[in-house]
């Protein structure tokens, strides 16, 4: 009988769900946040701090949050993606990070909440200082008149001010005349000229362009003084080598830069246009060398010198490494005859070509017989020829007679290298040279292969001499499966691995141009087939339905080849349907009325007599799951004695998917209860339990599972505790000494970089450096235990790690005598030793709607050798955690411990074993 009765005072139904709502709160190192309008908020921060923002909602079922852009990136991981999660966190927040923020919180209910923050990014730069001279005449040739600017500029927000001095005392222009203090227009960044009219002799001092945002973000100002002398020029270089200079590879190059001129002395640089310099590259004193070069280091290169006096000198220099290929050669009959063979009394022209770079440094010449020729009426060598790829040289043979049937050789040499020539020999008869036959074996036309298997595609060349085989896809738009345009073979045989079906289609085979003769390319197509498995949709299907009504399964054959499906069978948790004969052809489809005893897994398997593929349905009159609510703040209250109980809420997913649900079972096993309570869902709608005689400090898992007329859902389950600061006096069982595994309800933040680790003195590493970290726990026991960071390989400077303590639920809303909020004491021990120790924070979490973390504790560097005692009074608004944040130093001299950990009701009380190391402080929230 699955009916039951329930007590109605301890069940109630919300019929409406709650629609998302959503606001932006701020933590990490911001410096200002206020409100710039009615709808937007500004959050300023300086460059290279951390930056964190949450987005606090509400609503039921839970929402999902999204952060947002409008320009820029948020992280390395946040540039073409939104981040779900609830807090955004930047480490290091770099300028072109700002901008606004947005928070989208949705939960399907009603219109999605939206709530933005303005990101502003306070940065200033070193500011640069340039000095330019100008010399012209005046009132004819009676004098000459000597200007000279000094232009400032600096990137920063908020905009700079400028702070000119000579020497130590500020410049005013209204005090001097001969200077003058403007912005030009159309300079990059920030920019302010001092301009000097007619240099006096105390103009030659020092200048100092002072740069400041007041303070902003506690952002000092920057600096920069430039010493004008008499002799200030600007630079002048000489290269050591000509612009363009030409290489074998392997060889060592130095290019030098002979500074020339220059007051102050100028600094040197090298760089190359578009790529970075070569890895074996080394600069030293306007000098550069390169190691060992390889046509990949090939480019221009430029030598720069700059003291920042007028414009930088710069020189280029062009570096060709030599490189070159195969050495190719074409035969082409008498074009204006449209001939394709060899005949006497026409004319014909034998070409050679090497790719070689630099192409313009290859010299050709031609043998006939092993003789060298020269030209004359009836053989014309032209070293690049006009109709051929540049770098080509061809020998023309006019009128062939029968004396010219020889052996020609084209020589290619490379002048001033050590490159060995190149050669080839071509022999020339009527009977030594026919033109080309392509053919394409019988049955070849179509090749068929199974995905993942090996084929090979043949195009059958004949002709002398044998020119090779390009093969190329027939659709110009795709490429070999080599990822190139086109592949040679020799053989004419391409060889396809690991088959995929995006190779499929046709390929073009066709004789290549060179090596044979020069005449219409022969061509011919080979179709590929590539033969897979049926692919089906679904892959796997979740169906539920009320009993006793007619469900249908449909399995769609998206794609197949060979089309034509060999078999189609249908199982039900693996037992085949043989009442069922569906038609091999047609989309395979499965109609049945659901009953009790059907319920089970279908499948249908679908073969083409190349491979089967299954599409899988769960069918079920059975319900979805419960899902429970867990944003109630603090759904637990406190009764008389030493019990508890606890407000149980969930909502139903899809309650009319299936039978109708009459009402769910609620059980605790560890009390043997398992009570039934007769209540339907509605869809959006939040039910709740009350859970009595629940004992103090217990845990206890809750099962929940939803009821239909013919079955029960499956079970969800959810552990619940209460926990609470202990009044004082303190019993020592309720100080934390992390002996327990279970090291008292703490746990582990899963959004930090590290975790804290549970060690004594027995568990050291033997081999630990030896001034860091404590020897033994606060009582001096090798066995007892304390919780530490390592900061020794891999961490890193700024690396963090934080410690959750169990939550404490608050159920004294007031002090003593009405005096606010009641006290709570956190009291711990720590130990701070080494020269390399970072900060150790302690952080209050309240719980509400959300999370709300405020830092009540911070403490930074190296404390000593032994155990210190902090006291910290709070005064939470509602249930809250302890988190213990250790951040990892400059080195790994900075273990952090902390031990002795204790949470209690009222203010902290001094204790005479301590009193000469406690550290007290009190925390209004």
């Amino acid at each position: 009988d699955m009916t039951c009765k329930i007590d109605p005072l301890s069940f109630s139904l919300c019929v409406d769900a709650a629609p998302a709502n959503a606001k932006i709160v701020h933590e990490g190192q911001a410096c200002v946040v206020k409100d710039d309008n009615i709808s937007e908020r500004i959050y300023t921060i300086r460059e290279g701090d951390h930056l964190m923002l949450k987005c606090l909602v509400k609503g039921h079922p839970r929402p999902q949050v999204r952060w947002t852009k409008t320009a820029g990136s948020a992280s390395d991981k946040f540039q073409e993606t939104s981040i779900y999660n609830e807090t955004l966190r930047i480490e290091g927040i770099q300028r072109v990070q700002g901008g606004r923020y947005y928070c989208k919180a949705d939960n399907g209910v009603g219109v999605a909440a939206i709530k933005s923050i303005r990101v502003d990014v306070q940065y200033l730069d070193k500011p640069v200082l340039t000095v330019h001279q100008t010399i012209s005449d005046v009132r004819g040739s009676f004098y000459q008149e000597k200007t000279v600017f000094l232009r400032c500029t600096v990137n920063s927000n908020p905009p700079a001010r400028f702070i000119w001095k000579r020497g130590t005392i500020p410049i005013e222009q209204s005090k001097d005349q001969g200077v003058d203090i403007y912005e030009p227009l159309y300079t990059q960044g920030e920019t302010e000229v001092l301009k000097l009219k007619n240099l006096r002799l105390k103009d030659f001092a020092n200048y100092t362009c002072q740069v400041s945002v007041r303070n902003v973000c506690e952002i000092p100002d920057s600096s920069v003084t430039f010493l004008l002398t008499i002799g200030t020029t600007p630079p002048a270089l000489r290269l050591s080598v000509n612009e363009s200079l030409v290489v074998d590879p392997g060889k060592d190059v130095t290019l030098s830069c002979e500074v020339t001129a220059g007051l102050p002395k100028p600094t040197v640089t090298w760089s190359r246009y578009l790529n970075p310099l070569p890895r074996n590259s080394l600069v030293r004193d306007g000098t550069l060398e390169l190691r060992s070069v390889t046509p990949a280091d090939s480019g221009f290169y430029n030598c720069t010198a700059v003291n920042n006096v007028g414009n930088p000198a710069k020189r280029n220099v062009n570096l060709l490494v030599r490189s070159m290929g195969n050495l190719t050669f074409q035969i082409t009959p008498d074009s204006n005859k449209d001939s394709e063979s060899i005949q006497m009394g026409r004319d014909l022209k034998l070409s050679c070509h090497v790719d070689a770079e630099p192409q313009d440094k290859v010299n050709y010449t031609w043998y006939q017989n092993a003789v060298l020729i020269y030209n004359s009426d009836s053989l014309i060598v032209l070293h690049s020829d006009p109709d051929m790829a540049p770098g080509t040289s061809s020998l023309e043979i006019v009128d062939m007679k029968f004396h010219d049937q020889a052996t020609y050789s084209c020589v290619a040499n490379f002048p001033g290298s050590t490159v060995p020539e190149l050669r080839v020999d071509v022999n020339i008869t009527q009977n030594s040279v026919t033109p080309p036959i392509l053919t394409v074996p019988e049955g070849g036309q179509v090749v068929s292969v199974r995905e993942g298997g090996t084929t090979e595609l043949v195009c059958l060349v004949d002709g002398k001499p044998r020119p090779p085989v390009l093969w190329s896809r027939a659709d110009k738009d795709l490429t070999m499966p080599t990822g190139e345009w086109a592949v040679e073979t020799r053989d004419g045989r391409l060889r396809l691995t690991n088959v995929t079906r995006d190779l499929m289609g046709a390929y073009r085979c066709q004789t290549a141009p060179y090596n044979g003769l020069n005449v219409k390319p022969r061509q011919a197509q080979v179709q590929l087939n590539v033969q897979y498995a049926p692919v089906l949709d679904p892959v796997f299907q979740d169906v539920r339905s009320p009993n006793y009504q007619f469900v249908t399964l449909r399995c769609i054959i998206q794609k197949s080849n060979p089309p034509h499906m060999a078999s189609i069978r249908w199982t039900r948790n693996g037992e085949p349907l043989t009442s069922l004969t569906p038609n091999p052809q047609e989309n395979p489809q499965l109609k049945f009325k659901l009953d009790p005893n059907n319920n089970g897994t279908y499948k249908c398997h679908v073969n083409n007599g190349v491979g089967s593929s299954t599409c899988t349905f769960n069918i079920s009159s059975r319900p979805y799951n419960a899902e429970f609510y867990f944003d109630t703040p603090n759904p637990i209250r406190n009764l008389k004695g030493n019990n508890f109980s606890y407000n149980l809420q969930w909502t139903q997913r899809e309650p009319v998917a299936t039978d109708r649900i009459i009402g769910y079972w609620v059980n605790v096993p560890h009390i043997a209860q398992n009570n039934c309570i007769d209540k339907e869902p509605v869809k959006g709608g939040l039910m709740s339990y009350i859970l009595t005689d629940l004992k103090i400090p217990l845990s206890y898992e809750i099962r929940l599972a939803p009821i239909t007329t013919y079955s029960t859902g499956d079970y969800v389950s959810r552990t619940i505790k209460y926990s609470e600061p202990y009044n004082y006096p303190r019993p020592s069982d309720h100080v934390c000494g992390f002996e327990d595994k279970h090291i008292c309800g703490f746990s582990q933040d899963r959004g930090d970089n590290f975790d804290w680790t549970r060690q004594n003195h027995l568990t050291q590493n033997p081999k630990r450096s030896s001034n860091t970290g404590p020897e033994m726990d606060r009582s001096g026991t090798k066995e007892g235990c304390y919780m530490y960071i390592e900061a020794s390989s891999p961490r890193v400077m700024g690396d963090t790690a934080r410690l959750l303590s169990p939550l404490y639920n608050v159920t004294a809303a007031r002090g003593p005598k009405g005096s606010g909020r009641f006290p709570y004491c956190i009291s711990f021990f720590y130990h701070m030793k080494g020269k390399q120790t970072g900060t150790l924070d302690v952080w209050l979490r309240v719980k509400s709607i959300a999370s709300v973390d405020t830092k009540v504790w911070s403490l930074i560097g190296n404390q000593g050798p032994d155990w210190n005692q902090a006291n910290i009074i709070v005064n939470p608004s509602g249930p809250f955690q302890v988190v213990f944040q250790a951040i990892r130093g400059s080195g790994y001299e900075g273990d952090i411990a902390i031990d002795d950990v204790s949470v209690t009701k009222g203010k902290c009380k001094q204790e005479n074993s301590v009193s000469n190391t406690g550290m007290y402080v009190t925390i209004l929230l």
